[in-house]
């Protein structure tokens, strides 16, 4: 199309005006065009993903630490470790106090004593050592399977036996619960004998001959 240039002051043409009038309404076009394209950046921002935020083993949001990295949160499982290692030591010192809590005894006339005053005190039968020691040593002279075959009591055919030289209807009535049953038996025959002593005298240790 060749080209053409107005006078200053010339006037418009009816062709000039059209062509003047399409150029127009292609610049307003255009303009629409540039205007109505949407912006990508925004598009891409509007259509992406939301962020995901990490969260814990248990559901929970993950702490502020854990959430830079995107790891799940462990704190559960050490607390698990830590509870496990406690409970395992509680396990340890109470089989420590068990053991320390059985006591070891001589099997000899002052382990038998001590044992006995052990018993005797969880039942609450009074004596001391020097009570249940002095009249043993009268009755039998330490000696656990000593046999009276001369009283009273052998005539009647129920001879005083043991430390404490007690007659089997006795120690049936006065037997301790947690001793052996049996007449001769050292543990036995002392803490029945304290606990016959404590019903009739009030005490082992206000004995001083034949009860």
């Amino acid at each position: 199309m060749p080209s053409f240039t107005l006078p200053r002051a010339a006037r418009l043409t009816r062709t000039h005006k059209v062509a003047v009038a399409v150029l127009a309404a292609a610049g307003a076009t255009s303009g629409l065009a540039l205007t109505s394209a949407p912006d990508t950046a925004q598009a891409a921002s509007e259509h992406s993903p939301a962020a995901v935020k990490p969260v814990s083993a248990k559901g929970q949001p993950a702490k502020a630490d854990d959430a830079k990295t995107g790891r799940p949160v462990t704190a559960s499982v050490a607390d698990h470790v830590k509870a496990e290692k406690q409970h395992t030591a509680k396990q340890a010192a109470d089989r420590s106090a068990d053991r320390k809590a059985v006591k070891d005894y001589p099997n000899n006339l002052d382990g038998w004593i001590r044992e006995s005053l052990d018993i005797m005190k969880a039942k609450g039968i009074p004596g001391s050592y020097e009570g249940l020691h002095r009249n043993i040593m009268r009755e039998s002279a330490g000696d656990p399977n000593a046999v009276n075959d001369w009283d009273i009591n052998a005539i009647n055919g129920v001879p005083s036996k043991g430390l404490l030289q007690v007659i089997q209807p006795t120690f049936d009535a006065y037997h301790v619960a947690g001793t052996p049953n049996k007449l001769t038996d050292p543990i036995a025959n002392i803490t029945a004998a304290a606990n016959y002593a404590a019903d009739r005298y009030g005490s082992i240790d206000n004995v001083d001959s034949a009860y």
